[in-house]
């Protein structure tokens, strides 16, 4: 089969950073799905593993995690899928990765694709869904019908690909949503996916949160620097608070005052947790991407996708890793077909 992989960890501009090659056909035992691969979206987890680093691989290795396509064959203890199913999925990190023509994947972290997107949209969703979901509904304490209650939402990195989703199910719940960004475009794809409000990242955010009238917000997640707004964050949030986060620190944070003094909860999101550590409850993967296609075709959730790139191959997924590192994307990237 086709497929994408590396061998090195070198910078993308080397035209030997990503690599088409040819690869068996894997083959589904227990609760497998094997999937014959539609479109997959890119995501910074990509290119975090891509990154440049002296290891070298003994066999391609194949990334990827998030796709749509159409189950091929299943495993013996497969209960919910047969062939011919249009399915998407974020899959696990620590197994062979979507950038191929055929991809294994558990049954339980599956849903049947949206019915209103094409296979393209619905792979630019999964993992960036599930992040937004898992954070704010279960890694801070909000009920994703009316968790909001008028409270204020600070999304940071609104445009991204975890903020465009999560602007939309935070107000959804009710939430005041202060989305940020700081280009003309962003702010109005911020504005579109519903933010109530929109402020500039590269500049204070406090003076501006003032202007608008909010001395402090409820509840905040970065999903850009953890570092460079920890401090600032800290003053913003109102006491009994909640901060959300997805990107590791570069240094070190103090987490006591004033975090400790207004006792703010401050909340991780990794959204392969649960399959990486095979958790009891792994199956509510699949269970949050069936709510959200059901909020999709019920016309509730705009779909993500930015641009389709072309066709999955080498060269496009070199483009969309660049594009990826150059911070200056809106939305989710995608590629389609082979």
């Amino acid at each position: 089969m086709k497929a994408v992989a590396l061998t090195r960890y070198l910078p993308i501009d080397d035209p030997e950073s990503l690599l088409d090659v040819e690869l068996p056909k894997p083959v589904p035992g227990g609760h497998d799905l094997l999937v014959r691969v539609e479109a997959v979206s890119v995501n910074p987890v990509d290119t975090k593993i891509r990154s440049p680093k002296p290891q070298v691989e003994t066999q391609p290795k194949v990334l990827g995690y998030d796709a749509a396509g159409i189950v091929d064959a299943v495993g013996a203890d497969v209960t919910s899928f047969k062939p011919g199913d249009s399915i998407y999925y974020a899959g696990d990190v620590t197994r062979v990765g979507s950038n191929a023509q055929f991809q294994l994947v558990d049954e339980r972290l599956v849903a049947r694709k949206p019915a209103t997107l094409d296979f393209a949209a619905a792979a630019a969703l999964p993992l960036t869904a599930i992040t937004a979901w898992e954070l704010l509904f279960q890694r801070m304490p909000y009920d994703p019908e009316r968790g909001g209650n008028e409270k204020t939402l600070l999304v940071i990195g609104g445009a991204g690909g975890v903020g465009s989703i999560a602007i939309q199910l935070a107000r959804r719940a009710g939430f005041i949503v202060i989305a940020t960004a700081s280009r003309a475009q962003t702010i109005d794809w911020c504005k579109r996916l519903g933010a109530h409000h929109v402020v500039d990242h590269r500049q204070p955010l406090t003076p501006q949160l003032n202007t608008l009238g909010f001395a402090a917000v409820d509840a905040a997640i970065n999903l850009a620097d953890t570092d460079r707004y920890w401090n600032e964050l800290g003053e913003l949030l109102a006491p009994q608070g909640h901060l959300g986060l997805i990107v590791e620190p570069k240094g070190e944070l103090r987490i006591g005052d004033p975090y400790k003094a207004k006792c703010i909860g401050i909340h991780w999101e990794m959204m392969f947790a649960r399959p990486r550590f095979h958790t009891a409850d792994m199956a509510e993967q699949g269970r949050i991407l069936e709510r959200v296609a059901a909020l999709v075709d019920a016309g509730e959730l705009q779909a993500t996708l930015g641009e389709v790139l072309g066709p999955i191959n080498a060269a496009n997924l070199r483009e969309a890793h660049r594009r990826l590192e150059s911070g200056a994307t809106i939305g989710k990237l995608a590629l389609a077909g082979w």
